[in-house]
């Protein structure tokens, strides 16, 4: 099938961009081995190909004949196809080396090919408070620190950061009075926002900033046992919404 493109920029005056996944990772120990590997998690998180046409060099060597390969045509598509860059973070984890040997026996997995543990805790070491998602680590610096490595390696697109946010356990005992105070979302999104502002005052090009989520929903794997939303939904009562205490904060925030 051939490719094909079209405009509409001229005539609507849009900006076209994608929302990337993006965790931040941090070496477990401060040696060369588990820096670089906490460069290959996001080598294989990041967005190489459209900044650069190209899927780094780290997955190319490690990766080999299963990753795709882009002909010059479709390289030159791709290659600064955006008008922005989207980044949803959540949660930062660590990198632990892992050898660079492969055997017969071993499966072929994303973290195989990283060669490398990424995990939110290692050695019973956590690299933050875990939220009611087991994947979801607090560190607020991670958001920063992703910030200004985008600024850096892909010349400072424009960035507006499209989903951030924790949750709580879906506790169907506590009173409505109880369910809406929400105090560590509240200490989530203030450490969060204080980074994002440390990241722009550092040169770091980010036009907006979106909270998930307005309500709480059903999250994947987790369906409605976690709730994210800064407005409580009762899934008992006629799915009535009801602002918990983070609703109100962030409005207080946005009047200055």
């Amino acid at each position: 099938m051939e490719l094909c493109t079209f405009s509409s920029q001229g005539s609507q005056k849009g900006k076209i961009g994608i929302a990337l996944v993006s965790n931040w990772f941090m070496p477990f120990h401060k040696s060369k081995s588990d820096r670089d590997a906490a460069g290959r998690g996001l080598d294989f998180m990041f967005m190489d190909p459209l900044a650069q046409g190209d899927y780094p060099f780290s997955m190319r060597v490690l990766v080999g004949d299963r990753l795709p390969k882009f002909t010059k045509k479709q390289s030159k598509m791709v290659k600064g196809s955006f008008d922005f860059i989207g980044l949803n973070y959540y949660t930062t984890y660590y990198a632990v080396a892992f050898p660079f040997t492969r055997n017969a026996n071993m499966s072929v997995t994303y973290s195989g090919d990283i060669f490398a543990n990424l995990t939110g805790e290692y050695k019973g070491k956590a690299i933050g408070p875990v939220a009611a998602s087991s994947w979801l680590y607090v560190y607020p610096p991670g958001i920063r620190k992703l910030l200004l490595y985008t600024k850096k390696k892909y010349n400072n697109p424009v960035i507006y950061i499209t989903e951030n946010g924790v949750d709580e356990i879906n506790n169907g005992s506590l009173s409505l009075a109880e369910a809406l105070r929400d105090d560590q979302r509240i200490a989530y999104y203030g450490q969060h926002l204080h980074q994002v502002q440390q990241a722009i005052r550092e040169g770091a090009d980010v036009r907006g900033f979106f909270a998930w989520s307005l309500m709480d929903n059903f999250e994947w794997a987790y369906g409605y046992t976690v709730r994210f939303g800064i407005y409580y939904v009762d899934y008992k009562d006629g799915l009535k919404r009801y602002p918990k205490s983070s609703a109100i904060w962030f409005r207080d925030f946005l009047k200055g």
